[in-house]
């Protein structure tokens, strides 16, 4: 079985009098855009950002509305305006990919270095193995961390190939077709923002009349039960968003919860109820019952402001793990959950949302009378679109002199 070649077009080049860029363009889960070896790419910050404009069609300065980043990779929408770039390093002995997330706007030249992106993680390993930076994969798994150097988070990526050499494939929620299987592990996921597994060192509260669960696993999240707000957790987010009284019972119930789970500002300080009400990103919230069909618990997630049309990964991690946790809300609903045992196992388990199956995988093993999360992996795949050199036609005098000195 022959193993994946190393590319040696890796570096700028000139064509007519044209420099080209080398890319691989890229989908990784339900987000598509370019992954770059970092090497190629200039250090200074100024020319960095410019050469990611010049890729992806978006205005080197100003705003520019309705952009339809024509001349360019960008694909308009946030989740297709991600440029990651990649290196390997050592560490302890073994190589491990180094990630640089750039998040692009259409309309704007802002690029926003504060954050990862789960879904467009899961294209780098295939993008080391194809590129050839990462030793090439053979029969069977291959994992390799990636150290995120926005957010300081280490994933471990999982790959397989069958006999013929293929990549093992999956299907997910939002992407047709089966492509490259990719799991993404988070290592130590639990107490994330808290630094409690239970924030409220309960498994289970009353919070407003409510039966709820407040557990941090990659995301402070409060489960609740939905028969108990008179849904079934398998209605359409529209639907639910609609019910005023609904959205409102719900932003009482997570405020209180996060008061008692003792969420906390960027600062440092306490968040306050009204802060909490307000908040767009913590804690997140779900209503939870039993699957009707495939999947091990049906779910509808929000973020907590908003209904979310499927399920985030991190979200997904979090009530997967609260599957596995005696009393919680989400172990009561499960079904076809086994029981944890005392080393530590991959349990998977499939959360029912409404665009499908998030697969997941957690690895758990009992310490005393509680669970112990190790790490938490959420299924993605993952495709190369397309590998080359894109033309600059346009660079700046001094991006255009950088790169004439890497040929």
């Amino acid at each position: 079985m022959p193993l994946l070649p190393a590319l040696p077009d890796l570096v700028p080049r000139q064509r007519c009098g044209v420099i080209e860029f080398p890319v691989h363009h890229m989908r990784g889960g339900t987000s598509t855009g370019l992954v770059l070896h970092a090497s190629c790419v200039p250090a200074e910050q100024t020319l960095r950002e410019e050469l990611l404009r010049q890729l992806m069609g978006v205005p080197q300065s100003g705003r520019l509305p309705g952009n339809r980043q024509i001349t360019g990779l960008g694909r308009g929408a946030p989740t297709s305006n991600k440029v990651f770039l990649v290196e390997v390093e050592q560490h302890a002995g073994q190589p491990r990919l180094v990630s640089t997330l750039a998040q692009l706007a259409g309309e704007h030249g802002d690029i926003d270095w504060s954050v990862n992106c789960g879904n467009m993680s899961s294209a780098l390993q295939l993008w080391g193995l194809d590129s050839g930076v990462i030793e090439a994969l053979a029969i069977g798994t291959h994992d390799i961390d990636i150290r995120n150097t926005n957010t300081g988070v280490i994933t471990t990526s999982r790959m397989a190939r069958e006999l013929d050499g293929s990549f093992t494939a999956t299907g997910i929620p939002g992407v047709p077709g089966s492509f490259p299987r990719v799991d993404l592990f988070l290592q130590q996921p639990a107490g994330a923002k808290t630094e409690k597994l239970l924030p409220t060192g309960k498994a289970q509260d009353t919070v407003h009349g409510y039966d709820v669960s407040c557990v941090d696993v990659a995301v402070p999240m409060v489960i609740a039960q939905a028969r108990q707000f008179g849904k079934t957790a398998q209605e359409a987010i529209r639907e639910l968003e609609a019910d005023t009284a609904f959205m409102q019972a719900i932003r009482q119930v997570w405020s209180a919860a996060g008061l008692l789970m003792g969420l906390r500002r960027r600062d440092g300080e306490l968040m306050t109820l009204e802060e909490l009400a307000r908040s767009e990103t913590i804690p997140k919230f779900c209503i939870v019952g039993p699957a009707t069909g495939e999947g091990n618990i049906a779910v509808r997630y929000f973020t907590p402001q908003a209904g979310h049309a499927s399920l985030a990964v991190s979200g997904g991690c979090c009530l997967a793990a609260a599957c596995l946790i005696p009393g919680t809300v989400a172990h009561a609903l499960a079904r076809g959950v086994p029981p944890v045992g005392q080393a530590n196992a991959e349990i998977e388990l499939g959360i029912a949302n409404p665009a499908g199956i998030l697969g997941t995988t957690i690895v758990a093993r009992q310490a005393g009378d509680a669970i112990a999360i190790d790490s938490a992996a959420y299924r993605r795949s993952t495709q190369i679109l397309l590998r080359g050199h894109v033309p600059l036609y346009q660079p700046s005098a001094a991006l255009k002199a950088w790169l004439l000195k890497q040929f």
